[in-house]
């Protein structure tokens, strides 16, 4: 009974929170900006797990508010793999699937946001609306493939998000290369136009982590979000190659250490959340001297083992941390 409870509320929190940040929010870049990620990542099913991709897929849900009624694009920058900016592996020989879903059950459904390995096998939730794989393909190397236009109403309504939700998943076919790509939700199909009050958010980030110059560290950043009713949390991270630092900061948290995984590995630490955080973002802050790109994996789950989502652009903000002052006045 508590657990029903307990979901119930969640959701409840979730959408307040979104309702008064939706109209200040142009999340449809992903990555965003703000996150200091360059590009997502998809490797091909041929490629060893050191690759740094844990199973191959990829899926990033995208929101559209409830009164949105313009046609709407889905963007997918660099769908193509066999270009300069993909990871190439021997020959390019990589055919990667990106399928765009909608209706009931793309998001409420059983399994849809668990972030564990996926099955190969396994059929995605919701409607299929469209579906495109790419191999070498010079017509899409740098540019955009679109999904649209689509009616908003053709996403699944998720009262928690008061909108309408679309998934893409993305598939590695086969071959051995990684995918470097990126997404913008837009309200055209020729520009890259945010829709107010859009956004966009994974439970399962496969991304890379840009090289860093000679003598200078680079910084990318993910943003959980912990709703009132998450106690703890788990973050979990696979094939780090122990060449960056994780740090945790927040308005609570003023840069507490997590674990970071091996070549090929996964490891996790679990984290307090205090009351002071519920509602906002937290900041997962990865620094790394390394002279290399590095490819890796990151979900969070709380005391449930629920999967908390990504937002591409941190609900709340960037969290900075309040320090407690303790003044006495003597007179």
């Amino acid at each position: 009974m508590y657990k029903h409870v307990y979901f119930l509320t969640r959701l409840l929190g979730v959408c307040g929170l979104m309702l008064g940040l939706a109209a200040g929010v142009a999340a449809q870049a992903v990555p965003n900006p703000g996150e200091k990620i360059e590009n997502l990542v998809t490797f091909g099913a041929q490629a060893p797990t050191t690759s740094g991709d844990d199973d191959f897929t990829q899926t990033f849900f995208f929101l559209v508010p409830a009164a949105e009624r313009r046609p709407i694009y889905i963007r997918v920058f660099d769908p193509d793999c066999g270009g300069q900016l993909d990871a190439k592996v021997g020959q390019f020989n990589t055919r990667t699937e990106f399928s765009l879903y909608g209706g009931p059950g793309t998001h409420s459904a059983k399994g849809a946001t668990d972030p564990r390995p996926a099955s190969p096998g396994a059929t995605p939730s919701g409607r299929l609306i469209k579906q495109q794989a790419f191999g070498v393909d010079p017509k899409y190397d740098g540019q955009y493939f679109n999904f649209g236009p689509l009616n908003p109403l053709e996403g699944e309504l998720v009262e928690q998000f008061q909108g309408y939700v679309y998934k893409v998943v993305v598939r590695g076919l086969s071959g051995n290369d990684g995918n470097l790509y990126r997404f913008f939700l837009s309200s055209s199909p020729n520009l890259n136009v945010p829709i107010p009050g859009g956004n966009a958010f994974t439970y399962e980030y496969c991304f890379r982590i840009p090289a860093a110059p000679a003598g200078r560290a680079v910084t990318v950043h993910l943003y959980p979000f912990a709703n009132e009713h998450v106690v703890s949390i788990k973050q979990s991270n696979f094939d780090m190659d122990n060449s960056a630092k994780l740090t945790i900061f927040s308005v609570a948290k003023n840069g507490h250490s997590a674990a970071v995984s091996g070549d090929g590995q996964w490891t996790s630490s679990v984290l307090p959340i205090n009351p002071k955080e519920y509602g906002l973002s937290l900041d997962f802050r990865l620094v790394s001297k390394a002279p290399t790109f590095n490819d890796v994996v990151f979900y969070v789950t709380d005391q449930y083992d629920t999967a908390l989502p990504f937002f591409a652009v941190p609900l709340g903000g960037p969290p900075r941390y309040k320090y407690d002052i303790d003044m006495k006045v003597h007179r």
